[in-house]
């Protein structure tokens, strides 16, 4: 975090943190500009690494995640559609896009599991991959859509759907912090069921987990943590996949640490590619989501060869 304050086109002293009088230009860079940057973009790592750790742990695929699951796909129809039909919920205030966020991401979770198991009962790693990919397609051509057809707004959506946690301030961190406490616990809260339930459902149910009930909290858990990590930075990709593969490969697969260290980890790396991506070609600044899918994508392909090579050799 102190890097991701400290580094930049203004460098920032320590010694502003508790003495802000010693360079007053310093200290408004970092309390309205940095510091809101920093915190929103740990928030959004630590949402996505947790999603992604408790969903892996669930369908027992190293390779689920809520990008490969379609579910930031569904997120960012339910965000694009709440900014390009300027929705606005008055009860709901500033919450209203990141709620229309989760329900996109919510209702294509449902949606993709469902497809998925009327094509194999036994929903194999290639099946629900295969499945979040023809959603995330359908849905992105519907994304598509709507920024053709879109005009004054086209802008804002193009922004925000390349991925981004610059110039959000202080408001978006207040936005995604009840939706992170909230469904942080509901995961942290099954981290005992998700561990029977690597052992596989039936043995789950003879240790006395209801297993209908525990799938359906860590759904709902973990599409709420996406659909608010997508509605404040936009399409962030591989951060649920990278994170929880890496922890669990150093920690073990208990989920009372696995969850969270993926959090820590998950804002560490996303703070991190955050910093890269605006001081690596300063002072034009890159997408987040460029650096992201560059450490995704490779990390994606060697985790999907050892499965398949796994599978082989068995």
């Amino acid at each position: 975090m102190w890097l991701g304050v400290a580094i930049g086109s203004v460098r920032i002293p320590l010694e502003v943190l508790w003495n802000p009088s010693i360079n007053e230009t310093a200290a408004n860079i970092l309390w309205q500009i940095r510091m809101p940057r920093v915190l929103l973009a740990a928030l959004v790592g630590a949402s996505l690494a947790i999603a992604g750790a408790a969903f892996q742990g669930l369908l027992k695929n190293p390779l689920a995640d809520p990008y490969t699951l379609g579910i930031s796909s569904g997120a960012s129809v339910g965000a694009v559609a709440t900014i390009f039909f300027s929705i606005s919920v008055p009860l709901l205030g500033i919450f209203t896009l990141p709620i229309f966020s989760m329900i996109g991401a919510i209702v294509t979770m449902f949606l993709v599991m469902s497809f998925a198991r009327l094509v194999d009962r036994t929903m194999k790693m290639e099946t629900l991959i295969l499945t979040g990919i023809i959603f995330s397609s359908f849905l992105g051509s519907m994304i598509s859509l709507m920024i053709a057809l879109t005009g004054e707004e086209l802008r804002q959506i193009m922004s925000w759907l390349l991925g981004s946690v610059s110039m959000r301030g202080w408001p978006y961190v207040q936005m995604i912090i009840p939706f992170v406490i909230i469904g942080s616990f509901i995961l942290w809260w099954n981290r005992r069921e998700l561990n029977a339930m690597l052992y596989g459902e039936e043995r789950a149910q003879y240790l006395g987990v209801n297993v209908k009930r525990s799938k359906m909290q860590v759904l709902i858990g973990g599409s709420m943590l996406t659909g608010a990590a997508v509605a404040v930075s936009g399409t962030i990709g591989f951060v649920g996949l990278v994170v929880p593969h890496m922890t669990r490969m150093l920690w073990g697969a208990d989920h009372h640490h696995l969850l969270p260290l993926s959090m820590l980890h998950g804002a560490s790396l996303l703070i991190i590619c955050d910093l890269i991506s605006r001081t690596i070609i300063a002072p034009t600044e890159l997408p987040i989501g460029v650096i992201t899918s560059f450490v995704g994508a490779p990390v994606f392909a060697y985790i999907f060869f050892k499965q398949r090579r796994r599978k082989g050799v068995a």
